[in-house]
């Protein structure tokens, strides 16, 4: 039992220290896909886990990072909702984590599509989770992906964060517990939580704005 305890911690450090390690030399992880590898194509656009943000579609996302994912309606309560893939568990490089993407569908379509739809369940607190039709999964299929956010199964703090992406532009405190660091040349959005599990957020970078605008002050000040 110890030695299963030692062998479960060994495998957390390794993975926060992959934050922290330059790579080997010969390329990042033999690897693809890890969260900080971000190609931008110099016209406001990016590429990231094999895809590219506001260009590819959902099938596109099968390709890069494989099949096991669920796609649904995420509803708040009175709110059409909008349509997410999700992977419970993808290696992005060598890194674990959960995967979520938000699909680009017009509100009337998710609205029809929750019309068709087979089941729903409720998530945690009063959020909806609504199962789609078959025929709907299906044309989701070429429905481009706005954004991508990740959450690592290893807590990471703010200079690991920084030893990989470099300063952000803007750092953005919440109360106590979180702060939210900005990467608009990257497309990127990160929230590191003392208390919980980090979040990273991905855009196309000319998309920005779909990441830091929710978080502006009705004063339109924001922190830095």
């Amino acid at each position: 039992m110890k030695f299963a305890f030692y062998l479960l911690g060994l495998v957390f450090l390794v993975l926060a220290l992959s934050f922290l390690v330059p790579a080997p030399e010969g390329g990042e992880e033999a690897g693809r896909h890890l969260p900080w590898q971000i190609e931008l194509d110099g016209q406001g656009g990016s590429t990231v886990f094999g895809v590219q943000p506001g260009r590819s579609s959902l099938a596109d996302l099968k390709a890069a990072l494989g099949n096991d994912l669920e796609v649904a309606i995420i509803a708040q309560p009175n709110e059409v909702g909008a349509v997410e893939a999700y992977y419970s568990g993808v290696m992005l490089g060598f890194v674990q984590a959960r995967l979520v993407a938000a699909l680009d569908v017009a509100p009337e379509a998710v609205a029809a599509m929750r019309e068709r739809a087979l089941k729903a369940r409720h998530m945690e607190s009063t959020t909806r989770k609504i199962t789609l039709h078959t025929d709907d999964l299906a044309a989701l299929e070429q429905a481009a992906i706005k954004s991508l956010a990740v959450i690592p199964a290893v807590n990471l703090d703010e200079a690991a964060i920084v030893q990989r992406f470099g300063p952000p532009t803007e750092r953005l405190p919440e109360g106590e517990k979180r702060v939210h660091l900005f990467y608009p040349q990257l497309g990127l959005a990160i929230v590191v939580d003392s208390d919980g599990k980090e979040l990273l957020q991905y855009v196309a970078p000319r998309d920005f704005a779909l990441l830091r605008e929710p978080l502006r002050k009705p004063s339109g000040t924001g922190g830095a």
